[in-house]
């Protein structure tokens, strides 16, 4: 069953499609004929088992309609090579892009869902020369993947690493030109924005969004508006799943995702961001 679709008797997402886009998007579907403003993101920013993620407390807060654009484990490769999405968020007064992971694309050493982008899809012949001993059939996640070659070699996986931050840079880069400067790149996360090697701190691969460091963060800079950092506080983060709608099968997982309070405060963070962006003279 597609993730998108898993709901419960209180919380529905009218999954939607816009143009030719073969993606489905939470709904309700938008009117795209009056001003808009668009937001592109992983689970978060779908808001997977929440009623009300940022961009609808953004909508409502900004009386101004926002087009969630989310996709549950979606990295950069879901949007950028889908020119529906791409051409809706260059006419948008706005776009915000939430910060997505590096290991959710496609690079030199391994391929990606062009959809979801968490799943492993096959290893170049590169990789499988760099780790021989490695039977890449194993795998259906990228992350899991990821683990198996780290325990393998620190070192050999350096140079994974390398290469998923020189592609994460590049498709982010080629997304923005596409989109244009009216664009907000929103890191929400627990995990801080840093350059401290992602190896040094706790939960490793764990770290979302992966390998993204805040150097790669400031190449950017140039080419959007503004950058928001929400890191939720400890208030928030203590809530937990409180508020969140979910099966029982999905109890785990809901207490791993990021809850109600955290998306009031990634909310608050927006409204402030783009009311300076939109009205500021």
């Amino acid at each position: 069953m597609r993730h998108e679709t898993i709901e419960t008797d209180e919380l529905s997402y009218s999954p939607c499609r816009y143009g030719n886009s073969r993606m489905l998007f939470r709904g309700p579907r938008k009117r795209l004929d009056l001003p808009y403003i668009a937001f592109i993101g992983g689970t978060e920013t779908y808001g997977k088992f929440i009623e009300k993620p940022f961009p609808a407390l953004v909508e409502k807060a900004m009386r101004q309609t926002c087009v969630n654009f989310g996709c549950v484990n979606g990295g950069i490769d879901a949007f950028v090579n889908d020119p529906t999405v791409m051409d809706i968020c260059a006419e948008a007064d706005l776009t915000v892009v939430q910060v997505m992971g590096a290991n959710f694309l496609s690079n030199r050493f391994y391929s990606v869902h062009p959809r979801r982008n968490d799943r492993f899809l096959r290893a170049s012949t590169v990789l499988q020369a760099i780790y021989q001993e490695i039977d890449f059939s194993e795998f259906s996640f990228t992350r899991h993947m990821l683990g198996a070659l780290h325990a393998t070699s620190l070192e050999r996986f350096d140079t994974v690493v390398l290469e998923l931050r020189e592609a994460w840079l590049a498709r982010m880069r080629n997304m923005l030109d596409q989109i244009g400067r009216r664009t907000i790149l929103l890191w929400f996360s627990e995990d801080t924005m840093t350059d401290e090697n992602w190896a040094d701190r706790p939960g490793q691969l764990q770290v979302d969004p992966l390998f993204v460091t805040a150097s790669m963060i400031d190449e950017l800079r140039p080419l959007v508006k503004d950058v928001v950092v929400v890191n939720p506080t400890e208030r928030a983060l203590s809530q937990g799943s409180r508020g969140m709608f979910f099966p029982s099968s999905q109890k785990k997982a809901a207490s791993e995702m990021l809850g109600v309070e955290c998306h009031v405060e990634a909310g608050a963070a927006l409204i402030q961001s783009i009311r300076n962006q939109l009205y500021s003279i």
